[in-house]
């Protein structure tokens, strides 16, 4: 009897061994492949993750949509994309990316850590459908500027009527768009730049990471221009089937991401700070506060709707009132 209850304890303890060991896969999302940062930003994660009894294979995407596919399918543990396109697995971190929610880097790193904090690790743990997922890692992307064709475009009134692409899995961006009167163009990530460049949208919003790898350039030619009213901001999330890894895999991850949070921001800063000054156009602070209280009214209808999480919208908020106390919307309730 003795034996036998001893070598269960064996197997038992071989079984989790070999669990925490055992090789795991996860689909990595970049435009640019393995050369881009996004991939970069996962090789150093993955080489960490040993430290933490983890055996990671990365897969590289140049299609979001198909590494999103393959991870549904079952084919990758964990994935890296969009926090947008992430929103159907965990609310909560997909809600980071609201519209007109975070105006500023300095409001961007606040969110972001506070979503990562430990206090949240319920919220990031959702279930869909009989599968369980968890966020495990959030990224800054940038600030999403508005691109136009023509400079003229520089008033919100400006798009009605006008064609503008917006990414078609985001209800969020096709709500918004129709109810400024404009005619939604429905892309993917991967063709988005291209149906401006080629002309098929007037305007699409976009951070500066984007400008030179889709060559945005050429959409804006000589007439177009940059608004820098950042209409909303993108980040990338972490996540993983958490059955698949060892059970304080997700906090170390999270706290590893939060680590290098200064670093990120620093890069995403250097980008931004590339984009070629004769395209941009400053908003005076009479228009920035009239578009920011078109995006609250629309972010406050898809909260209602079930777009984006209620408890987000608070802590973006909260945030935002940190940093900019003065703003119009500290003494508002709604969010």
């Amino acid at each position: 009897m003795k034996n036998g209850i001893l070598a269960l304890g064996v197997m038992l303890l071989l079984g989790v061994n070999t669990q925490a060991n055992a090789s795991t896969t996860i689909c990595v999302f970049d435009l640019l492949g393995k050369s881009g940062e996004a991939y970069k930003v996962m090789e150093e994660w993955a080489l960490t993750a040993k430290t933490w009894r983890a055996d990671v294979r990365l897969v590289s995407y140049q299609s979001e949509a198909q590494a999103d596919n393959d991870f549904e399918q079952g084919k990758c543990d964990g994935v890296y994309m969009t926090s947008m396109r992430a929103r159907r697995y965990n609310k909560f971190a997909g809600s980071v990316d609201a519209i007109g929610a975070v105006p500023s880097y300095a409001i961007a790193q606040k969110a972001i850590s506070f979503a990562l904090d430990q206090r949240n690790q319920r919220r990031l743990t959702s279930t869909v459908g009989h599968q369980v997922y968890e966020v495990v890692g959030i990224s800054q992307i940038g600030l999403a500027y508005i691109f136009v064709k023509d400079k003229k475009m520089n008033t919100i009134e400006q798009i009605k009527g006008k064609k503008f692409a917006v990414l078609a899995y985001d209800e969020a961006q096709k709500i918004v768009v129709k109810s400024l009167g404009g005619q939604a163009v429905l892309s993917d990530i991967s063709d988005i730049a291209q149906k401006f460049n080629h002309g098929q949208a007037d305007i699409m919003a976009a951070p500066a990471y984007a400008y030179k790898p889709l060559e945005l350039y050429k959409g804006l030619g000589n007439d177009g221009a940059i608004i820098t009213f950042p209409a909303v901001n993108m980040t990338m999330d972490l996540i993983i089937r958490p059955e698949k890894f060892s059970s304080n895999f997700g906090q170390n991850s999270r706290t590893w991401f939060l680590n290098r949070l200064n670093n990120n921001f620093a890069l995403i800063q250097k980008i931004e700070n590339e984009l070629p000054a004769k395209y941009k156009i400053n908003l005076n602070n009479e228009d920035k506060i009239r578009y920011q209280q078109i995006l609250r009214e629309a972010r406050i209808g898809l909260t209602k709707r079930g777009i984006y999480d209620a408890s987000m919208m608070n802590v973006l908020k909260r945030a935002r009132c940190t940093v900019e106390r003065t703003n119009f919307e500290c003494t508002l309730g709604g969010e």
